[in-house]
């Protein structure tokens, strides 16, 4: 693809080289990822959801650059056009984006149409191969992938006010802010009825699922997967299986909660000569017949010790998501646009542990960004 056809952008300034080096640390977190990874090579994947490969019309912004900046805005938690105003006024940002001091940055309503070329045919394609593009960097940076996948879902409540849809209905209203959102549970608790007893209450959200495949060793995220809210966690085991081997992370064992507990899923793993740390239901352990020696024997493998006891990273995983990215709540309406806020908070959370992995440099919080 031949450079000049995008818009041209010129950090290199007088100017730019030395108040960036100035004010932007050589340790900075930005400046790392920047290092990192090879942003031609991604280039090169999006641009051909340009039209004419964006050798037509007005030269356009390279796509690494909206990439960046869409992924600064997941990065620090802000809405697109807050990711406008952090880009024009944080020197930081400024530089990771490749603009002189005094250049203004693209705009959000550009973002927008950069989202809407990355689900083009509404597929999440463009998504899943970003996402696998960074399993391979991470792998040519030389991070080490262990044998232990880690399987589990987490949820993510829709931007959606449940008793206005409610009233909606109730008025014969059948357009609802979100149709693709779906209640399902996401726990229980233990609670006192109105007679004094301890009764388990199940907890419901109306929403979407994100299904993950997390290495244990190296910490990063192999694979996504995404459902409504109802959708059974189980079901979804055998395709996070078949992306994790296609791009061939090296795993012999899979863990995951009760709740992939199948019969199927456990069959698919030995047919693959896998192992299986899937934690069993008590049924299958505790029932009176002679069918639950086989489950007992799976119990006292040290594979399916040692997979149980890497469960703990994915948990850990999902509370940085939501806790520092956003993934609590819906930024968009619909299953396929829930699916790209998955994947770029999925790709967010690897970028951080590959410059910690590689660089030795931590992501830090910087404060009031978006004031």
């Amino acid at each position: 693809m031949n450079q000049e056809r995008f818009k041209k952008q010129d950090r290199e300034t007088f100017f730019g080289n030395f108040i960036y080096d100035r004010v932007v640390p050589q340790n900075h977190f930005l400046r790392q990822l920047e290092g990192v990874l090879p942003w031609s090579r991604f280039t090169k994947k999006l641009v051909r959801f340009y039209q004419g490969k964006a050798r037509q019309g007005r030269p356009p912004y390279d796509p690494a650059v909206l990439l960046k900046m869409l992924l600064v805005a997941y990065l620090y938690n802000l809405s697109e056009r807050q990711t406008e105003d952090v880009a024009n006024y944080h020197l930081p940002v400024k530089w990771f984006l490749g603009l002189a001091v005094d250049e203004a940055a693209p705009d959000h309503s550009t973002l927008t149409k950069f989202k809407g070329r990355l689900l083009e045919r509404g597929k999440l394609e463009a998504a899943q191969d970003l996402l696998g593009q960074i399993v391979v960097v991470a792998q040519e940076q030389g991070i080490r992938f262990g044998s232990i996948q880690v399987m589990d879902s987490v949820h993510t409540v829709a931007d959606v006010n449940p008793e206005k849809d409610k009233v909606r209905r109730d008025q014969d209203d059948q357009r609802r802010r979100d149709p693709d959102a779906r209640w399902g549970v996401k726990g229980s608790r233990r609670v006192r009825d109105a007679q004094g007893k301890k009764v388990t209450q199940k907890e419901y959200f109306l929403g979407y699922k994100a299904h993950v495949s997390l290495n244990a060793e190296s910490e990063l995220i192999t694979s996504v997967l995404v459902t409504s809210g109802n959708a059974p966690d189980g079901h979804q085991l055998p395709q996070l299986l078949e992306r994790d081997l296609a791009q061939q992370v090296p795993l012999r064992t899979v863990s995951a909660d009760r709740g992939y507990d199948d019969g199927h899923n456990h069959f698919l793993l030995q047919s693959k000569g896998l192992h299986s740390a899937i934690r069993l239901n008590d049924y299958r352990t505790q029932k009176k017949d002679p069918h639950k020696e086989i489950w007992l024997e799976l119990q006292a493998t040290p594979e399916y010790q040692d997979g149980l006891r890497e469960r703990y990273k994915i948990e850990r995983k999902f509370g940085e998501g939501k806790q520092k990215h956003g993934l609590r709540r819906c930024r968009y309406v619909g299953l396929l646009r829930y699916g790209l806020q998955a994947f770029l908070t999925a790709i967010v959370l690897n970028l951080k542990r590959i410059v910690k992995l590689v660089m030795g440099v931590p992501f830090k919080e910087p404060a009031n960004l978006a004031a």
